[in-house]
Order: structure tokens, then C-alpha cells, then sequence
């Protein structure tokens, strides 16, 4: 690192504060929570890294990205060098330093977090993304000639945006078809706007498609277009269509009115703009009293989007405690910011409702922690006589999602596991020829940065599979 601090001095800088929407106010819209650092904080907050040699940051990242240099460079104020090095190895910087779980990946193996706080990777990560994407600086590394070969993308969520772009880099043609009509996958449908405004999803999107990536929307791989129809007509093909199926409550009264399964209720306010504002004509049921099954970020999603539409009371029913939550840090302190209350080690029972078919409570049963399960957490346990009713008037479900069979219904030589997950290799391979596939379609409901590093591999991957197949 070129700037003139010691050692010393840098451990000497207490990690900066993401500057955030007031709690009351941003409870009631959804405008983005974070605001993002200036240059000066950002700066600063550079200034902390070490410059390990080692390089451990990186070995944290799902995509490789050259952390050190886009750091360094951005504590010596060179922003052009720091976007590029940023963009070489991330295909959606500007999402990422949104959405990433930073925490428990680069972050977590920074040595500044061995005596004390990590360099705010992240945070440093959406300023510099920003930064690239306000004064439309894009990577401009040279492209190799063109390869002659096609790819079919199916999918445009993080695991298809990445594979597509670091294709095109690579010379390959690239079409990606999405079902819905609009592009982004999960990261526009399930992720609300106050996490991750849209307008940074089309700004990366248009970045790629500058770059040469084709997309289609309104085309659904296994009823528009058979797979055999991609495999006959192009020279590879990636399947990223994500793991949109919700897994059921399986307890009585889940099929009451008011009950809402968690990635259908995001895609109704995320896709649709449900409840937003008077012009909206998508349907959506505004609850008073709220409860989400569930401790993920999509539950964190749900409970919080939940209370921008008006609930008065809103509540995470989770059967562990609050150190056994999967949810990223942040957003569960941003949730209490905003009022969401938590009920810690309690399971439902059964929903309960009234006469004409809604409902009107969760009946609970309160927890205590075992043994650790195959997990590594500890296992639930019922405490005796610990059943109570919560009254509520919606009930989300949270719990998680499995594979749609649409696309792998059609296809029988294509190898599945007992979950309907599409079965490949460390690289992607399925039990088809040229036939690849990463993130949730492989790995069920999983993170956005893994689905990322699915893309980045898998592009590898099928550039080596085509130029052997010459």
C-alpha cells in the first residue's frame, strides 16, 4: 500500500459506520436503508487494511475477487484503478457490496477481525461499485476473438448474469432466457427495494448486455423451450433457474386465507410493486398483526416488508435462538431498529382461524436447545407445557425453497438428487454432455455470492468443454 501510514497507525482507525435511513421513517417506505459512504469514509476505512500478504480476504471469496488491490488503490484515491480491479473478478460489484454476506466470507478472514473489527470489505465494495456505475467505468480488459460457439443461458438471476458475462469476455455468444419479464431472477423478485434498489440491477444488467450478453424474457426452459430444443441448437448450456418451489409449513391450517408463502408475497411487492402505492392492481393482503416462520434473510425480508405495508405489530417466530439465526447480522439489527420483535425458540403448531376461512392465530410451542444436530446447531427441543396461542391476522412462510420441476420434469436423462436438485461436478458438469448448472438449482435455497461463484466456475468450466470439442 502506497499511502504513508505505519502499521501502527492504521490499527489505530476504528471501523467506520454505514451511514442509514432514520429507523421510524424508513420503517414506513422503501427507500434504500443504507446510504453509502463518501469518499473521505471510504478512504479512511481503506486506510485500515494491512495489506496481508497472504491474502486471506480473497480465499474468502466466493468469486476471487482482488480485494487488496481495489482497497489499495482506493486508499490512495486512484477510483478508476480500484473499479477495474473490482470489475475483473465480479460481474455485479454494485449488488454484491449490497446483498453479499461479507460477515461470514472475506470479512470473517480478515486478521483485523482476530483482535478486533474487519475491514468494512463490503462497504468499501458498493462505494467503489457506485462510484464505477455514476460515471459508467466498466473494465476494460481485452476481449479474446470471437469463439464461433453459442451458449444458452437458462435463468438471468446472480448464477446466470455471471456465467453469461464471464463467457462473453471469454468470446462465446451468450443468450440467456428468463421466465419472467423482467431480468434479475431472485435478486429482483425476492430481494426488496430497500436492500437492493432495482435501478442498481439494471444498470449491472445493461453493463452486460453492452459487453454482448443476449437476454429473453418471457421464455420458460421446459414449456416455451424444451432443453433438448437448447442442446440441439446451441454448443453449451447453463442451467441457473434457481430453486423457486416454497417447502410447506406441514402443520395444520396452512392453507387458510392470510397465509402467504414467503417468496410469493416478495414477488407480489418486489416484481409487481403490490401495496406500494394506489397505482398498484397486483393483490395484496396488508396485515395489522404479522408473524413470519422463519430466520433467513428472506424471513428478515418478509417481516420487514411486511411493516412497510402497515402492520402495526410484526413478528419472527424462530425455533433456536437468535446466535443460531442464518440471517445476516445486519439485517437483524436493522429489523429491531425497525421495530420487528422476535420470538426466539418457539415453533409452530398449527394456524388457527375463524368461521370464514381466516386467519386469526399461531399456535406456538415454546423451545429449548439440545444437542447439536447434522447441522452443527443445536437440535429444538419442545419444553413441556409450553403451548400458547400469538395472535396474528397473516402468517408468512419462510422456511425456505426446493427446485421447480419444470424444467427438470422434461428433461428424464438429466441426473437429480433426492431433494429434485440437479446433481453436477466441482465444475458444473451434469450427467448430460455440455450441459452445466450452478447456484440454487444445484445447491437449494443458498446465497447470492455462492450463486455468483456457481457462474464464475461453471464459465470456466464450458470455455474449456467448447475448446476441447474444436
Amino acid at each position: 500500500m502506497t499511502t504513508s501510514l505505519s502499521n501502527k497507525e492504521r490499527l489505530e482507525i476504528p471501523r467506520g459506520k454505514m451511514p442509514a435511513q432514520d429507523p421510524e421513517k424508513r420503517s414506513r417506505n422503501f427507500r434504500e436503508v443504507n446510504l453509502g459512504l463518501d469518499l473521505h469514509a471510504a478512504r479512511l476505512e481503506a486506510q485500515r487494511c494491512l495489506d496481508c500478504r497472504t491474502r486471506p480476504c480473497v480465499d474468502g471469496c466466493p468469486v476471487g475477487v482482488a480485494i487488496p488491490e481495489f482497497i489499495t488503490a482506493l486508499a490512495d484515491g486512484n477510483l478508476p484503478t480500484a473499479a477495474k480491479a473490482l470489475q475483473q473478478h465480479n460481474a455485479l460489484p454494485a449488488i454484491c457490496g449490497r446483498v453479499c454476506p461479507q460477515e461470514s466470507q472475506c470479512e470473517a478472514r480478515c486478521v483485523r477481525a482476530v483482535k478486533g473489527k474487519p475491514v468494512a470489505i463490503g462497504h468499501l465494495e458498493r462505494f467503489v461499485a457506485d462510484w464505477a456505475l455514476q460515471r459508467d467505468v466498466s473494465d476494460n480488459a481485452p476481449r479474446v476473438p470471437e469463439s464461433g460457439k453459442k451458449v444458452a443461458v437458462a435463468g438471468c438471476g446472480p448464477a446466470g448474469l455471471t456465467v453469461a458475462g464471464e463467457l462473453v469476455r471469454l468470446g462465446h455468444e451468450v443468450t440467456i432466457f428468463e421466465a419472467l419479464h423482467d431480468t434479475g431472477g431472485v435478486l429482483r423478485y425476492g430481494i426488496p427495494e430497500f436492500r437492493l434498489p432495482k435501478r442498481i440491477i439494471d444498470i449491472e444488467v445493461a453493463r452486460l448486455t453492452r459487453q454482448g450478453v443476449q437476454i429473453e424474457c418471457n421464455v420458460i426452459i421446459g414449456k416455451t423451450l424444451s432443453l433438448e430444443q437448447l442442446r440441439r441448437d446451441y454448443d453449451a448450456v447453463y442451467i441457473a433457474n434457481g430453486a423457486g418451489l416454497p417447502m410447506m409449513l406441514g402443520i395444520p391450517g396452512e392453507n387458510l386465507k392470510g397465509v402467504y408463502a414467503a417468496n410469493e408475497y416478495l414477488t407480489r411487492v418486489n416484481l409487481m410493486g403490490a401495496g406500494q402505492n394506489i397505482e398498484a392492481t397486483t393483490p395484496i393482503i396488508k396485515g395489522k398483526k404479522v408473524a413470519v416462520i422463519g430466520g433467513g434473510n428472506t424471513a428478515m425480508d418478509c417481516v420487514r416488508t411486511a411493516r412497510r405495508l402497515g402492520a402495526d405489530k410484526a413478528l419472527i417466530v424462530y425455533r433456536r435462538g437468535e446466535t443460531e439465526m442464518p440471517a445476516r447480522i445486519e439485517e437483524v439489527h436493522h429489523a429491531k431498529e425497525e421495530g420487528i420483535e422476535f420470538v426466539l425458540l418457539t415453533s409452530p403448531l398449527a394456524v388457527l382461524g375463524d368461521e370464514k376461512g381466516w386467519v386469526t392465530a399461531l399456535r406456538c410451542q415454546k423451545m429449548e436447545l439440545g444437542d447439536a444436530d447434522e447441522s452443527g446447531r443445536r437440535r429444538p427441543m419442545p419444553v413441556e407445557g409450553g403451548e400458547y396461542d400469538l395472535e396474528v391476522d397473516v402468517v408468512f412462510n419462510a422456511l425456505g425453497t426446493r427446485a421447480n420441476p419444470l424444467l427438470t420434469a422434461t428433461a428424464p436423462d438429466l441426473k437429480l438428487n433426492r431433494w429434485g436438485n440437479i446433481e453436477s461436478d466441482e465444475n458444473g458438469a451434469t450427467s448430460l454432455p455440455g450441459v452445466f448448472a450452478g447456484g440454487d438449482i444445484v445447491r437449494g435455497g443458498a446465497t447470492v455470492i455462492l450463486a455468483k461463484g456457481d457462474g464464475k466456475q461453471g464459465a470456466a468450466a464450458i470455455d474449456s468443454y467448447l475448446r476441447q470439442k474444436e
